[in-house]
């Protein structure tokens, strides 16, 4: 995806942001997807309802969006299945080892000053910056 959409993404970010801001007022949570989706499918959750609520909300609304507008979004991938699947294996695995992912800490984190979210935002990135080098340039890219 190549295209630059500066308005359709202020919108999208517009609405992520409402969505953490209301799930902080209303549930005294931070909107952060990896420990949403940990909650739903652990067996010890106390909280399972909204998670799977969240859950279903964010995956269903966009859908829905695309249905009524009558478009269709393309899936398209230079990228091989298996390292697409490594690839959400070890962000899964930096998600645990940081304690959070990037609408955790990027988005949640970073909006309420909290020096812990601002040091694992920035690891995000130099990280992503450092994948995005190896890959393109040491493994010829794809």
């Amino acid at each position: 995806m190549t295209e630059f959409t500066p308005l359709l993404s202020l919108f999208g970010g517009a609405l992520i942001g409402v969505a953490a801001v209301m799930l902080m007022a209303f549930q005294g949570r931070v909107a952060g997807l990896s420990g949403i989706l940990a909650g739903a499918v652990l067996p010890s959750s106390s909280e399972r309802g909204w998670q799977v609520a969240f859950l279903i909300g964010a995956i269903a609304a966009p859908m829905l969006l695309v249905s009524l507008m009558g478009v269709t979004i393309p899936f398209e991938s230079n990228t091989p299945l298996p390292w697409l699947v490594a690839g959400g294996l070890i962000v899964g695995i930096g998600v645990n080892l940081g304690s959070g992912c990037t609408s955790g800490h990027g988005v949640c984190g970073v909006a309420r000053f909290s020096n812990r979210s601002l040091a694992a935002t920035g690891v995000f990135m130099v990280a992503t910056a450092a994948t995005v080098f190896v890959i393109r340039y040491i493994f010829g890219g794809f």
